[in-house]
């Protein structure tokens, strides 16, 4: 089946890997990310919900998020952490990624429909959209934190979908840079190229988009 649609990414797809800015904001606090992660994980186990999935999900603002990690985090650091840096330390250290910029331009001058579809944060559209010429590339975007799902969800990629008018699933290429949101993508009947870099994926998406891969 001809290829009809692109739908990608934005974080460490569009942008520079997530890695380096989580590692700025340890490096800024001196907060290790690894008791980060494990705090998160008491709370998803507590409550029966991941927090940053809910946060994600646009069900908690990022100042309860922020607050429920500040309560976790006092009892292993010793004292409650200042959190209220994160979105200007994480965003400080996030730069588009040009290559995969000019690709979407690219595809969107050769006819294809463009999607940009998001797991992120409600506060933070306003940051993440200042990045890159969202509107001007892409004519549907879904961000999570506005549609109560998140990715892998099949929900979400179903509601992409409708909103760029109902290609078949087999006539969309999608590009992520975390495989499970991939595998979720090939299960509906998309095809999916894995984000390492853009050096690997440019041509994977080229060859995709031409119909040599399935």
């Amino acid at each position: 089946m001809a290829i009809e649609a692109v739908v990608s990414d934005f974080g460490g797809v569009l942008t520079t890997p997530l890695l380096g800015s989580f590692a700025a904001f340890q490096d800024t606090t001196g907060i290790p990310m690894e008791s980060m992660g494990k705090a998160m994980g008491r709370i998803a186990e507590r409550d029966g919900q991941h927090p940053l999935y809910e946060l994600e999900r646009g069900r908690v603002s990022e100042e309860a998020f922020l607050d429920g990690l500040r309560d976790e985090l006092e009892a292993d650091l010793g004292h409650r952490p200042e959190l209220h840096r994160f979105r200007e330390i994480y965003f400080d250290a996030l730069h588009p990624n040009e290559p995969m910029i000019e690709l979407m331009r690219s595809l969107r001058d050769r006819g294809y429909r463009m999607g940009l579809l998001t797991n992120n944060v409600r506060e933070w559209e306003p940051l993440w959209r200042s990045m890159l010429p969202v509107d001007e590339i892409f004519e549907i975007v879904v961000d999570s934190a506005f549609v109560g799902m998140r990715k892998p969800e099949p929900e979400i990629y179903e509601l992409t979908l409708e909103r760029l008018g109902g290609p078949a699933p087999e006539a969309v290429v999608f590009i992520d840079d975390i495989e499970v949101n991939c595998d979720a993508a090939r299960e509906l009947g998309m095809c999916a190229v894995h984000f390492r870099d853009a050096e690997q994926a440019i041509p994977e998406i080229e060859a995709a988009v031409a119909g040599s891969t399935g």
